[in-house]
């Protein structure tokens, strides 16, 4: 696929629908509606793909924004709401309806996000070296979403003591000596 410089109408409509609808429409229903009419379901997956459009990713990324500052929905008051619907739902004995609605507006400001992780292997099975070399691939493979974001690595503890037990070990045996 050929990166693009910018959006066609047709992806502009899909991300409106696909955001604006969220909870109501599938991605496969709103890629329909926009004019995918063929392998819709592909093309809305595609679509959310920052390898292949990254624009598309970064253009339903503003729209979620702008919703949930229009409707004035942040992960902090979020929290605030749930944790005072907790309380006043216990005090009621009715705290289930009261958490499902705000689980729901939630969603609908876009704090919730679908996603599925398909493994092939364990994570437990991989060395060090390739959960690393994993782990670089990703931040790679999504470098066009994470522009701006700074991230840190930091050496596992026990990466370094394992080379400093080995050398005691060394210095002891050649003390006995």
């Amino acid at each position: 696929m050929t990166q693009q410089k910018k959006l066609t109408d047709q992806q502009k409509k899909f991300a409106e629908l696909y955001v604006y609808n969220e909870g109501r429409m599938s991605p496969g229903e709103a890629a329909f509606e926009a004019g995918y009419k063929t392998r819709p379901r592909q093309a809305a997956s595609e679509m959310r793909n920052p390898k292949y459009f990254p624009l598309v990713v970064q253009y339903i990324g503003e729209l979620r924004k702008e919703v949930q500052e229009k409707y004035g929905i942040t992960f902090e008051k979020h929290l605030t709401e749930l944790a005072k619907l907790r309380d006043d739902a216990m005090k009621k004995g009715a705290w289930a309806a009261a958490i499902n609605a705000e689980v729901a507006r939630g969603k609908a400001g876009g704090l919730y996000v679908d996603q599925k992780l398909v493994m092939t292997k364990n994570l437990d099975q991989l060395s060090e070296e390739e959960l690393e070399a994993k782990m670089k691939q990703i931040l790679d493979d999504h470098k066009s979403i994470l522009q701006g974001v700074q991230v840190e690595y930091q050496e596992h503890p026990n990466h370094n003591d394992t080379d400093a037990k080995e050398d005691n070990h060394e210095q002891s045996s050649n003390d006995k000596d």
